[in-house]
């Protein structure tokens, strides 16, 4: 579905991505793991076009996605939801996830779409008129994936859906996430939360400053001992 082959990256002259390779297939939940700095958010922005690798290639259902703009990238079904969620807080939640739909003109799917987060994040069907600036930093988190799944995604990008939130904030964004993986959502998720991460996960990509250092599925990177040497003292806990 999605393959990225040996992409290179820079920010001036620093080399932030080194030959970066990976795949994730339709249906899967794939996760890359880091720490600070180590290029995930980088790799999601070159997937979305943000960012224009020197070298290496971005392919997905055999469409090179290197050649097009973002707002092309997302026509063709790619979503991604931000580090730091970045919602509209002036705006209120329902014109938020009607944000998300706004390139889509199938008015009743749209509708049954806008049920369907509301049963994912019940709290958010209480707050429809609440502007964004005023909710919590989970009740924002839960926003702004339910804006990305308004735009229909066939492939969803989650960038540190963890990031601030309290532990049982945590635990509820990543049932949610195991839900939508289970309902044929396609999901390529950058978490520091190693842990919680490889718990939902099928198969995950550690990536060390820019480069992929090891990959495999879930289950074989929490018996390595390597990734446990990485993550001592903190981010696997």
């Amino acid at each position: 579905m999605l393959k990225l082959e040996n992409i290179e990256v820079y920010y001036g002259h620093v080399h932030a991505l080194k030959g970066v390779s990976l795949e994730v297939h339709e249906g899967e939940l794939v996760s890359i793991l880091g720490a600070n700095g180590a290029g995930k958010t980088t790799t999601l922005m070159t997937i979305s076009g943000i960012i224009r690798p020197r070298k290496g290639m971005v392919t997905y259902q055999n469409i090179d996605l290197t050649k097009l703009i973002p707002e092309g990238i997302v026509l063709h079904g790619i979503v991604q939801c931000p580090e730091g969620r970045r919602i509209f807080g002036s705006l209120n939640v329902m014109e938020n996830l009607r944000m998300g739909a706004v390139r889509r003109k199938e008015r009743d799917e749209v509708k049954n779409d806008l049920e369907w987060v509301f049963n994912l994040f019940p709290v958010l069907k209480t707050r429809i008129h609440q502007t964004g600036a005023t909710l919590s930093g989970g009740e924002q988190q839960m926003l702004a994936i339910g804006r990305a799944l308004m735009a229909k995604p066939r492939l969803l990008m989650l960038d540190e859906p963890s990031l601030g939130l309290a532990p049982l904030v945590v635990q509820e964004i990543f049932k949610v996430i195991q839900q939508l993986h289970q309902q044929g959502v396609t999901i390529l998720l950058v978490e520091q939360n190693a842990r919680q991460a490889m718990a939902i996960a099928d198969r995950c990509y550690l990536l060390e400053t820019g480069q992929v250092a090891l990959s495999g599925t879930a289950a074989e990177l929490k018996s390595n001992i390597a990734l446990e040497q990485f993550y001592l003292g903190g981010m696997a806990k």
